[in-house]
C-alpha cells in the first residue's frame, strides 16, 4: 500500500472518529502534518528556513532548527519542525496562527535556506570528497557517490558505509561492481550522519627486466601473466625463468615464491623479473 493511500485511510478514520465525538478537530488536523514520505526533504538540526506570512511582513522569520527540532516563531514561540517537510511546516504554522486567533486566513511560505541537518560525509578517493546535504529522504548510496563525483581512478571497488540504524552503529562494505551488475539489493538508503569511505585500490609492484617497472592497480582475479602484461612485458634482457613474487604473510613475514603464470596475485605483491644469463 502506498503512503498516499495509507494517509487517505488515516484521514478517513479520523474524520469518522471526529464525527462520533471521539477525537477533537485539532487531533484530526495533526494528521495533515505527517512527515514527508514521498521524497521531500525533511528538516533537521542545523537547517535554516525562512517563513513568510502573506500580507504580514512583521511575521516573516528566518530561523535555524535547534538540536531538538524546534524553531522560534513570533506569537507562537517554539514550533516543532524537525522531521517535517517544508510543506508540512507551512500547514502546521498556518493552523497554529489560525487556531490562536492571530491571523484569520494565514498563507504561509517556507523556504529552506541552508540544509545542514541531514548531511552525509564522503571521504577518501572520490571525485569531490566533502559533506553533502540529503535533499530528499530516499537517497541511496549510488546517488551520493554520483553527487561526490564517483570513485577516483585510484579508488577501490568497495565502499565502506558507517552509520547508525535503530540506535546501533552499523558498518557495511559494499561491492560497487556487484551493486550494478547483480541488482540493487546493496544500494542501501542513506540517512543523515552517515559516512562513506573509499580507500585506495590494492596495488602490486613489478621491478627487474620489464618494460615499465613500477606500481600498478591490482584488478580482481589478476594473474601473474596479466600483471606482466600491465608492466609492458619482459624486455630483451629478461627471462621468465626464476620469476619471483615477494609477499608478506598474515604475520608480516616476507615470503618468496616462484609462481606459475596463471597464479593469482595478492595485494602488495612484488614481482621480480631476473636478467637472462644467455
Amino acid at each position: 500500500m502506498s503512503h498516499r493511500s495509507l494517509t487517505a485511510i488515516i484521514l478517513l478514520v479520523l474524520s469518522l472518529l471526529f464525527a462520533l465525538g471521539i477525537v477533537s478537530p485539532a487531533m484530526a488536523e495533526i494528521s495533515r502534518d505527517v512527515p514527508a514520505q514521498s521524497g521531500d526533504y525533511v528538516l533537521g538540526p542545523g537547517d535554516v528556513i525562512r517563513v513568510t506570512v502573506y500580507q504580514n511582513p512583521d511575521l516573516t522569520t528566518e530561523a535555524r532548527v535547534s538540536e531538538g527540532g524546534l524553531i522560534s516563531f513570533p506569537l507562537l514561540g517554539s514550533v516543532a519542525v524537525g522531521g517535517l517537510s517544508a510543506g508540512a511546516v507551512e500547514r502546521l504554522i498556518e493552523r497554529q496562527l489560525r487556531d490562536g486567533g492571530f491571523v484569520l486566513q494565514p498563507q504561509i511560505s517556507v523556504l529552506t535556506m541552508q540544509m545542514r541537518g541531514n548531511q552525509v560525509s564522503v571521504i577518501g578517493l572520490v571525485g569531490r570528497p566533502g559533506r553533502y546535504p540529503l535533499e530528499t529522504n530516499n537517497l541511496r548510496l549510488s546517488d551520493v557517490l554520483a553527487t561526490a563525483g564517483g570513485i577516483a581512478p585510484t579508488g577501490a571497488d568497495t565502499v565502506v558505509l558507517v552509520g547508525v540504524r535503530d540506535g546501533k552503529t552499523m558498518r557495511r562494505e559494499i561491492d560497487i561492481p556487484a551493486l550494478f551488475l547483480k541488482g540493487g539489493e546493496s544500494d542501501l538508503p542513506i540517512t543523515g550522519g552517515d559516512i562513506l569511505y573509499v580507500q585506495r585500490a590494492p596495488t602490486f609492484y613489478i621491478y627487474g627486466e620489464v618494460q615499465r617497472p613500477g606500481a600498478f592497480r591490482l584488478e580482481r582475479n589478476m594473474s601473474v601473466m596479466q600483471a606482466l602484461a600491465t608492466g609492458g612485458g619482459i624486455n630483451q634482457r629478461g627471462t621468465l625463468r626464476g620469476l619471483q613474487v615477494h609477499r608478506r604473510d598474515p604475520e608480516g613475514r616476507l615470503e618468496i615464491v616462484e609462481p606459475a603464470l596463471e597464479d593469482l596475485l595478492r595485494p602488495d605483491d612484488v614481482i621480480y623479473v631476473r636478467e637472462s644469463l644467455f
